[in-house]
């Protein structure tokens, strides 16, 4: 399995979508980034918990993908890894 990092929220000036996150794959470009588009990605929690998603699309010409969850991530998600299946 391949690990991932949240970055932050899928945003915009005044709207935050609480449940699409940006995730940096270690892609370097946004051809090795649309790979990953379809695969199920995991987020688990301290206490183990865990909420999957799904890779929706590309964000950005830098390598970084969009996850859409099935529920939101908790502010303390920023940051940490994250398995990709």
């Amino acid at each position: 399995m391949k690990t991932g990092k949240v970055i932050q929220f899928r945003r915009g000036r005044r709207i935050i979508h609480e449940r699409h996150f940006l995730i940096d794959v270690g892609a370097k470009n946004k051809t090795e980034a649309e790979k990953f588009v379809g695969k199920i990605i995991i987020w688990k929690s301290p206490a183990g918990k865990e909420i999957s998603g799904e890779i929706s699309g590309t964000h950005g010409n830098n390598g970084i993908v969009r996850a859409i969850f099935e529920k939101g991530l908790p502010g303390q998600a920023i940051t940490t890894e994250v398995m990709i299946k």
